[in-house]
């Protein structure tokens, strides 16, 4: 044994001096680090195309920034010095070659540079969640689910465990951006070498500066990947939707059908995307190969290769959804030129209606700062141009003037009663209340007694000061200022209002809608001038520098309302961008005979390139934000208005099927329908105190009498010779039922609930009463009308490929109910319908013969009627069916016009330039319905 142990230990030396000493230095020389490591390879995703063939979705090979926490740090102060710096300079070589890094951390800066969410609801709990480590929301204490986006970046920029230790020698900007890759890279922390991209898409230029420097920053590497890109994505952005990385809940659902999906996946996050998710989702590869110390590929010892989704075809026409949606916006355009006065402010007068509305050219002045075209954080920006410059030297002057006069009359003895205020106060005060402490949840909404005498003195009566409400509010315990900081907790009621005062006055200075609120009345009293807006429109880039009219308003030949009344005519200033009534509009047509969706349009749209992928937090927050055009709500199918006269041919069928009218019977219109109280009145005695003397049922289709469906709504309601209205409803939901207005047309998309009508049979008979309903299921309700019975359930599906082009699966009509009517119901109800048409000017010339309704909703009489139009065409033949809607669009006149011209592109009646001229349609104002 002890010869054996020598021959070894002889051998081991033997080697040891071969190893060390006459190979050493060639060992040394060619030594390299070998790190083995395994990656996920992801499967391209399916495109998606129209009914065609044309590309809407793809996927495009793009270049990446990542980053890798594969560092060696002697303590987490260490590690988050060096991170930090490595991250810095890689956004300073991305930005400095023009690219962008990605910007989906959940927390954005407004335009007053504080720290804002760019989401809200569910979605802000869950990122909270996140924060905190947190698996579910419920998991959070009381303090989290309240904590501010403040409190938020205090944590993560904190110097320990929970933070990443980031400097405040760094700007809020950057601090933003290196906790947005840190809380990235926290999220992958659990798998060692997992990769945190940084950018996407970057160019050669950033690509060779990252190589030329990588062995200076440690983790980062440049990999190829695809992305997510949308044809003409702001037609269709409502229907596809958008990609990016995976929730946990989301991730949940989805490993139920596939236990393959990751965290970091990119799925499908709304619309089709999202409901074909795993059709279009490719088949995982997997690769493991050896990297050096710089993370450079050494060699690939295994690799499975990933398989791409399948491609999917809609039955959507690209050509016509682009064409309907200019068709809309040229309209909404014409509405709003035909409405704008020079005037600062519009007062009615005690008769007016909602079709007296009028915009006065100071709200479209101030719709560039409500809606944030213009970027006012810029103007006190070192490069800020001349009129930003000047506009912002006003406004501080402005805002401490206001914020003056607020303290002065929170600190009265003698505060001023609110209807006793001037105009602007009001709105200040109303601010501070409703959006201020509300939304800071310092005035606690759930605690406010909402019949104290004190709080109606000042929600209803308007009889009591802020100062007088707030002390009330506080003695009540209405009022938390938990989240305020005070040296004493222990405050008295005088104590605690003083502290609530500084705050206020303190955070409004910061206040995003407070500044713009402030902007509001700069251009009421004129030391903000319409010129100003006109040039801060050419500074900040949203209109070209170089265009023909910037010189004529800058020397004045041209004046501000001229200017904004061009602009908005040509195109140039959208519905959209203005957010002012109307700004929005839908329509859907489908395929009679299948019910196949052809165009489904929402007006206006948004860029899903810029949420695909990985979020652009900022964009999704001004969408977010934009509360009247609202870009991301599907006006087609979310949208749910009364339906208007619109519902009358529902009536007309349950009036003909119970038997309580005939096709030949009259009735008489005498104006005042006295049945009931209180007694409603036809549309045509309100306008000029006329009736329509004997109507039948298609003539009353014809000239949409209100009397003669009251009449039906009366004797669907009445039993025995007294009249019920549940009974009456009653009878009117079995029918509703028939044609799907009580339930979901059945396309892939989010869509709202119908909702039918539960009061009211006389009025619920005109589409007034609760009925609210959808443009998509509104079309299929028409649809239903013109192909006399077949109710198909909607679809934007046409079929599955493989991504060689093999058909896998079709989807073909999806079959509804059948409404089995005798021909002289459908007879009548045509007839009616074609009427209306024939009636209708703006159908005057039409080579093909349509038939159709109008319909008006009122919501309110302090904004204008909502503007519907349901139709279908040819009339002998029908091929396709129509319904649009314009939200506050005045008069069912302007729908009747897109529907003629969406009538006009199908049927090839003009020619496309002809009918999308780029620039404002003319309007009517009058219709009967």
């Amino acid at each position: 044994m002890i010869i054996v142990f020598l021959a070894l230990a002889a051998l081991l030396v033997q080697r040891l001096f071969v190893l060390q000493i006459v190979n050493g230095e060639d060992y040394l020389n060619t030594f390299t680090l070998k790190i083995k490591k395994e990656r996920v390879l992801n499967g391209t995703r399916g495109n998606i195309y129209d009914s065609k063939g044309n590309l809407l979705a793809y996927n495009e090979l793009a270049y990446s920034v990542t980053i890798e926490d594969n560092g060696e740090y002697d303590s987490i102060s260490k590690k988050n010095q060096e991170l930090n710096h490595i991250i810095d300079q890689v956004i300073q070589i991305v930005e400095g070659n023009g690219d962008t890094m990605i910007s989906d951390f959940q927390i954005v800066l407004d335009s007053n540079d504080n720290y804002i969410f760019s989401v809200e609801g569910t979605s802000l709990m869950r990122f909270r969640a996140d924060v905190y480590g947190k698996k579910t929301i419920d998991a959070l204490e009381p303090e989290q689910k309240n904590a501010s986006a403040d409190t938020i970046m205090a944590r993560l920029c904190a110097d320990n465990k929970t933070g990443y230790g980031i400097s405040a020698d760094f700007t809020k900007e950057e601090i933003l951006k290196i906790a947005s890759v840190r809380f990235a890279m926290a999220g992958n922390s659990y798998q060692k070498y997992m990769a945190t991209t940084i950018a996407t898409d970057v160019s050669d230029e950033t690509v060779a500066v990252i190589m030329e420097n990588s062995d200076k920053l440690q983790g980062v590497q440049i990999e190829k990947g695809f992305l997510r890109r949308y044809n003409d994505s702001l037609y269709f952005s409502h229907i596809i939707g958008y990609t990016g990385k995976a929730s946990q809940e989301e991730l949940d659902e989805l490993k139920k059908q596939d236990d393959s999906y990751a965290l970091n996946d990119i799925i499908g996050k709304s619309g089709i995307e999202q409901y074909m998710e795993t059709d279009l989702q490719g088949k995982k590869g997997m690769e493991k190969f050896y990297v050096d110390n710089l993370g450079k590929v050494l060699e690939v010892s295994e690799r499975t290769e990933p398989e791409a989704g399948n491609d999917l075809y809609l039955t959507i026409d690209r050509d016509l959804q682009i064409a309907v949606y200019d068709i809309i916006e040229q309209k909404l355009a014409g509405i709003l030129i035909s409405k704008i006065r020079n005037i600062k402010e519009y007062t009615p007068s005690s008769n007016s209606g909602a079709g007296d509305i009028v915009i006065p050219i100071d709200d479209v002045y101030y719709a560039f700062f409500k809606h944030r075209v213009l970027d006012t954080g810029h103007f006190a920006k070192p490069e800020a141009k001349e009129t930003e410059s000047a506009v912002y030297d006003k406004f501080v002057g402005s805002q401490q003037s206001v914020l003056s006069r607020i303290r002065s009359e929170l600190t009265s003895a003698a505060p001023t009663a609110y209807r006793a205020l001037p105009k602007d106060m009001q709105s200040y005060m109303s601010y501070i209340v409703n959006t201020f402490l509300t939304d800071h949840e310092i005035l606690i909404s759930k605690a406010v007694d909402t019949k104290d005498p004190t709080y109606i003195a000042w929600k209803t009566d308007e009889t009591i000061g802020l100062k007088e409400y707030l002390e009330y509010a506080i003695s009540k315990e209405w009022v938390d200022i938990s989240n305020i900081s005070v040296e004493d907790k222990y405050l008295d009621s005088a104590q605690i209002y003083d502290a609530l005062v500084d705050y206020i006055i303190t955070s409004l200075e910061n206040e995003e809608g407070f500044s713009s609120l402030i902007y509001k009345y700069m251009i009421r009293d004129n030391s903000l001038s319409g010129k100003e807006v006109c040039m801060l429109l050419y500074e900040q880039g949203i209109l070209p520098a170089d265009d023909e009219d910037k010189a004529a308003v800058e020397s004045g030949q041209m004046s501000a309302y001229q200017f904004m009344m061009k602009k908005i005519s040509n195109l140039q200033i959208t519905p959209g961008q203005l957010g002012l009534d109307p700004c929005s509009g839908s329509a859907v047509i489908t395929d009679v005979n299948t019910g196949q969706v052809l165009a489904s349009v929402s007006y206006p749209g948004y860029d899903n390139n810029r949420l695909a992928n990985s979020m652009d937090s900022a964009y999704f927050q001004k969408l977010q934000s934009d509360k009247e055009a609202a870009p991301m709500y599907n006006r087609a199918t979310q949208e749910r208005t009364a339906p208007g006269s619109t519902f009358k041919m529902l009536s007309a069928v349950a009036g003909l099927s119970e038997q309580v009218i005939s096709t030949t019977a009259t009735i008489q219109d005498l104006g005042v329908y006295d049945k009931i109280t209180p007694s409603p009145k036809c549309w045509l005695y309100n306008r000029s105190h006329g009736t329509h003397g004997a109507e039948n049922v298609s003539t009353a289709l014809r000239d949409s009498c209100n009397y003669f469906f009251y009449e039906v709504g009366y004797r669907l309601g009445t039993v025995n010779g007294t009249y019920k209205s549940e009974y009456g409803l009653e009878r009117l939901k079995k029918y509703a039922a028939m044609f799907g207005l009580t339930s979901k047309s059945g396309i892939e998309i989010p869509e709202s609930e119908p909702q039918f009508s539960e009061e009211d049979a006389v009025r619920s008979a005109i589409g007034q009463g609760s009925h609210a309903y959808t443009t998509s299921e509104l079309n299929r309700y028409v649809m239903t009308v013109a192909n006399s019975g077949n109710c198909y359930e909607l679809t934007l599906l046409d079929k599955v490929a493989s991504p060689s082009g093999e058909t896998i699966k079709t989807f073909g009509t999806k079959e509804g109910n059948k409404v089995d009517l005798p021909d002289t119901v459908w007879n009548a109800v045509h007839e009616g319908m074609r009427m209306v048409v024939e009636k209708t000017s703006a159908f005057d010339g039409l080579t093909v013969q349509a038939a159709g309704k109008t319909g008006t909703a009122q919501q309110t009489t302090s904004r204008p009627d909502h503007a519907l139009f349901v139709g279908y065409a040819p009339y002998d033949q029908p091929e396709i069916a129509i319904a649009t809607r314009i939200a506050n669009g005045y008069t069912s006149a302007n729908t009747a016009e897109v529907t003629r011209d969406i009538v006009k592109y199908y049927f090839k009646l003009a020619s496309a330039e002809e009918i999308i001229s780029g620039t404002a349609t003319e309007t009517q104002t009058v219709t009967g319905d």
